[in-house]
């Protein structure tokens, strides 16, 4: 059986780091995560083969070449790719080339709902699936990583030297969770985002009002006093200093903020569900505002107080009109 840790025939433990030998996995997607959740993984004793198209930072010439370079039906496989059709046909590759008693982890921010046919599609052909849901983003190789996992306890317990390899250091539980059986992993990390949505988003309003008054003459420095002892005091705040410190009036860089699609799912859960989300769904929609060069919806409200109150507006060039007689109600 697939989920079986030891050999039926002989009672021998399977899996290389159940004998005490080196474990080797494979990592597909050496992109700035991946690349560098390689060298963590490399650093905690564990060999790492890992393919991306990219020639320039790829271990091998091929996916097949990955697969190759393991051993046949206790391989272990990280896959660090962009969700969507780009983790689909990974997935199907994969699925084709692996043996019976092999394991994939999707550890990209792939759409919960999209795990289980992931699995479905492994399990015919006896290979097993989790779903880890990772944060930590470029400072993971320094600090460690955030994992919210989903997928059976055995092939949990069969990763998780991958996985304590990754997490930060410290007690296991306070930077990894075997979170459910398999999605579970996925939907913790997309409600996690939706979650720093709103923490980003409240910052930043904080930020913009202290930049608004006059009476706040050192705003970097107020932000800055905040990372000590407040009940705000957080990552993400220390951050947004550090940032600040960079350019200490955002000078430097436009207010286009994208979306990468965790945000939207946090917000369908929770219409799906009747859970009200104000917070994050507000933050969500701010990130939309910022893409408007110009925004049809104020227009439409602009022009609707010219209507009713009167009220001057704005040309497109920037000079003040002054409202035209108000219409009667006769045609």
């Amino acid at each position: 059986m697939r989920d079986s840790v030891r050999d039926g025939r002989r009672g021998e433990p399977r899996h290389a780091a159940e004998r005490g030998e080196t474990m080797h996995i494979g990592l597909v997607g050496l992109g700035k995560m991946g690349a560098n959740m390689r060298q963590r993984i490399r650093d905690a004793g564990i060999e790492v083969t890992g393919f991306d198209r990219n020639p320039d930072v790829t271990d091998v010439p091929s996916l097949e070449a990955m697969v190759d370079a393991l051993p046949a039906g206790e391989r272990v496989v990280w896959v660090m790719v962009p969700s969507g059709p780009i983790t689909d046909a990974v997935i199907q590759d994969l699925a084709g080339l692996l043996a019976p008693g092999d394991l994939v982890i999707d550890g990209g921010n792939s759409y919960y709902q999209d795990d289980e046919p992931h699995g479905a599609v492994l399990a015919e052909r006896g290979v097993g699936f989790i779903d880890a849901g990772v944060s930590g983003g470029i400072w993971g190789l320094e600090n460690g990583y955030g994992l919210m996992v989903g997928g059976s306890p055995q092939d949990v317990e069969r990763a998780m030297p991958v996985f304590d390899a990754l997490r930060p250091p410290g007690e296991r539980a306070d930077g990894f969770v075997h979170a459910g059986p398999v999605g579970a992993g996925h939907y913790a990390k997309m409600v996690h985002n939706g979650i720093e949505y709103g923490l980003m988003q409240a910052y930043a309003e904080g930020y913009e009002l202290l930049a608004a008054k006059d009476l706040v003459t050192d705003v970097p420095a107020t932000m800055r006093a905040w990372t000590n002892g407040t009940v705000v005091r957080s990552w993400l705040l220390d951050l947004l200093v550090q940032a600040l410190s960079e350019d200490a009036k955002f000078a430097a860089i436009d207010d286009w903020v994208e979306d990468s699609g965790e945000g939207r799912w946090t917000v369908d859960e929770a219409i799906d569900l009747a859970v009200p989300a104000p917070v994050i769904s507000a933050a969500l929609f701010a990130r939309f505002a910022s893409r408007q060069g110009e925004s049809p919806a104020m227009k439409a409200v602009a022009a609707l107080r010219q209507q009713f109150g009167g009220h001057a507006v704005r040309a497109a060039g920037g000079e003040t009109v002054t409202p035209s007689a108000p219409p009667t109600s006769e045609a």
